[in-house]
């Protein structure tokens, strides 16, 4: 799309802190910069705790720790008595849990340096007192440090830890969490394939616990992870679920990500009403819960498809909403984007002034947010400077106290030294001699090792080279043989395509534009004529198997068999009736096969008989242009493969009287979906539509070369992304 698109955030549970943070006063600031203080100055480990507590106290209001303050104030009277094994066991459970708190006040300040600190020295004590579960919180806190500030590797080590230590207690809520945490890192680093490897492990756990909730995040996360893959029907499946879970637990908040998250998947396959009807609703939801922040992001997500639909006036409306809400929240992103947008659609619209206003406005949030970005980095550099200034200090404090220490020393060993100074001096002659013979006598030896290692080095390269030579010589005759073996295959597959002579004797106004990616397709066209009807009614589909190359290859021939045995050996005439045949058949045939087999087709099925169009389509529209019109009217598919499938229903039949000169057309997702142009995005179905319009006036032929022409140019270097196959018909 031409616009920025906002995706909601992915349903993550990212960290579990062991306390809650609240608002703070800033009479509570105050307090909190006194107690620093006071433990900055402090000498004796039970007043630090004291403090420690009672700063947790204050900057963690909804936590009650009465009983630790009371713990800690048994341990000091113990402290002047002497500690006992228990009383001493509890004051390092206080001090721990101190040391864990004052990590989240600094991770909060964004003084990292200071909260791994702290954190480190929390495992230290937890270490020692064999805290375990308190050890898996501590490990979990330092790993989101890691995240945030973009080191993966440390952050996944962390996490690591956190999950060694949940499965060692064998508390599978925590090693959800943790496997969901990992999950996390592999998504932001972009390693989908991994990411959707740990968040089905945590999804198998949370089945296993039968909390909800969380599975229905982890759904969503896994679907948003097949996204990101452009596995569209894989994100659908998995955000289906997890919408369906958030209904039947009453989560409003969770049910609104879910439809937000589909809105995404849909608009990206260009079914922009389906995006629509998932957007509005998912807004409804916002609205009536309040969140204000997600309201914005909605809002600017449908005015982004109005805007792609060239509906300016709805989009200028959904981007002023936006910008609106965003302004009330101080959301700078937010902002950014509705300013940006609308300053743009302003623009083309001629309204200079209120352009130039709302690009004003775009800059300041823009500049804002660096600015925000360039604080924080400034704060890290600033930790970091002074924590190498004090390491450097110490250094210095301690290279002085041995320096002293050499001098006293000095004084006292120079009589001595001097006394042997006159024996060492014979014996470093002596020692040095014999090192520099030691030393020639190894150099000496050490080239004649060389030698002979290079002898035998040489050896085993010329025997590699051999190996390497007749391994290249095998792995070509195994090339040969596979290409031979393809290029027979595609003799095979044209073998079931029905040629051009017999598409021109029964349909005579037409073209069959077929592009397969590879040598063999997934893609087929299919056609059979029944002659004993007057007029002839002619049978003809196109149709896009899984996949593509060799597996899409063998799942046409099902699916062509499939088709041919509906029509010759049960005399099916009806599309909708043939496809619900060819459905079973195809099930069939796939059943025999020892392991499950999820392969089907999509397709577009048409009956034409003088000027009648029959038509059923498994997920493959009809698009329709009347002579005289600017439009394209389409026929909807039925959104259910021809293959496995949860709940199937009957294909419907849809009857069509069309006039002289109408054009219709029916293909596969091929062309839309291809990848090209200036910013390398999909060619999308909107597109294809005006391509139809621009070329109606030309022969049929024409439209084939004009049409593969567009395709070609908007491809460019660009790799074709998938089979293509288009058919045109004119009555």
């Amino acid at each position: 799309m031409g616009t920025v698109r906002f995706l909601m955030s992915i349903g993550f549970v990212l960290a579990f802190f062991t306390s809650s943070i609240a608002q703070r006063t800033p009479e509570q600031e105050t307090q909190i910069d006194s107690i620093k203080q006071e433990i900055a100055s402090s000498k004796h480990d039970t007043t630090i705790v004291i403090s420690w507590l009672a700063l947790e106290d204050i900057a963690f209001p909804n936590l009650n720790i009465s009983t630790n303050q009371k713990v800690d104030s048994l341990c000091l009277l113990n402290l002047k008595k002497g500690l006992n094994e228990k009383t001493e066991l509890t004051f390092l459970y206080a001090r721990a849990s101190a040391k864990h708190n004052l990590g989240i006040i600094y991770y909060l300040e964004s003084d990292f340096i200071k909260a791994i600190r702290h954190y480190e020295e929390a495992i230290a004590i937890r270490k020692k007192i064999k805290d375990e579960k308190g050890l898996a919180n501590t490990y979990n806190n330092i790993g989101v440090i890691y995240k945030y500030q973009g080191d993966y590797s440390k952050a996944i080590e962390y996490f690591g830890n956190s999950l060694k230590v949940q499965e060692k207690l064998k508390n599978n809520k925590g090693i959800a969490a943790a496997l969901n945490n990992i999950g996390l890192i592999h998504y932001n680093n972009e390693s989908y394939s991994k990411a959707v490897e740990y968040y089905k492990q945590s999804l198998s756990l949370r089945q296993e616990i039968g909390n909800k909730n969380e599975i229905a995040y982890s759904l969503n996360n896994i679907g948003n992870t097949y996204f990101a893959q452009k596995n569209y029907p894989k994100a659908i499946e998995y955000l289906d679920r997890s919408r369906e879970l958030n209904i039947e637990i009453n989560d409003s908040i969770g049910l609104s990500l879910s439809l937000s998250n589909l809105a995404n998947v849909y608009s990206e396959q260009g079914d922009d009403d389906l995006a629509l009807d998932f957007y509005y609703r998912s807004l409804r939801i916002e609205e009536r819960v309040g969140e204000k922040n997600d309201i914005a992001i909605t809002l600017f997500n449908i005015g982004s498809l109005y805007d792609y639909q060239g509906k300016i006036k709805l989009a200028i409306d959904f981007y002023e909403r936006s910008l609106k809400i965003s302004k009330e929240t101080d959301a700078l992103k937010s902002i950014e984007v509705s300013a940006k947008a609308l300053s743009e659609l302003y623009k083309k619209q001629g309204n200079h002034q209120q352009a130039l206003k709302l690009y004003e406005e775009y800059i300041s949030a823009r500049d804002s947010l660096d600015s925000e970005e360039n604080q924080k980095a400034i704060i890290r550099q600033e930790y970091q400077y002074q924590y190498e200034q004090q390491a450097a200090k110490d250094s210095i404090q301690t290279l002085a106290a041995l320096r002293n220490q050499e001098a006293r020393l000095a004084k006292e060993k120079a009589d001595k030294r001097e006394a042997e100074a006159s024996s060492k001096r014979n014996q470093i002659i002596i020692y040095f001699g014999i090192a520099i013979i030691a030393v020639i006598l190894f150099f000496v030896y050490m080239v004649l090792k060389s030698l002979r290692l290079v002898r035998e080095q040489k050896a085993v390269v010329e025997i590699q080279k051999a190996k390497v030579d007749e391994a290249y010589g095998q792995l070509e005759e195994k090339n040969t043989e596979i290409l031979d073996s393809i290029n027979y295959a595609k003799r095979i597959q044209s073998a079931i395509l029905p040629p051009d002579k017999l598409v021109k004797e029964y349909l005579h106004n037409s073209f069959v534009l077929y592009k397969p990616k590879d040598i063999v397709a997934g893609d087929f066209y299919w056609m059979e004529p029944i002659t004993q009807n007057a007029p002839p009614l002619i049978l003809f589909a196109a149709a896009d198997c899984t996949g593509h190359g060799v597996p899409g290859a063998m799942v046409s021939v099902v699916c062509n068999n499939g088709l041919n045995r509906s029509v010759r050996e049960y005399g099916l005439t009806e599309p909708g009736e043939i496809l619900d045949k060819t459905r079973e058949i195809v099930i069939s045939e796939f059943e025999k096969s020892e392991e499950e087999v999820k392969d089907g087709m999509d397709v577009a099925l048409c009956y034409l008989q003088g000027r009648t169009v029959k038509y059923a389509g498994a997920h493959n529209p009809l698009w329709i242009i009347r002579k005289g019109t600017e439009e394209v009217e389409e026929i909807k598919a039925h959104k259910q493969p021809i293959g496995k499938y949860t709940e199937p229903s009957p294909y419907p039949t849809h009857t069509i009287e069309l006039n002289e000169g109408d054009t219709f057309y029916i293909f596969s997702d091929g062309f839309a979906d291809q990848f090209g142009g200036a910013k390398g995005k999909k060619f999308k179905a909107a597109n294809f539509k005006k391509l139809l319009l621009s070329i109606q006036n030309d022969p049929l032929e024409r439209q084939k070369e004009l049409i593969d022409q567009a395709f070609e140019n908007w491809k460019g270097s660009l790799e074709q992304l998938d089979d293509v196959c288009v058919i045109g018909v004119r009555v």
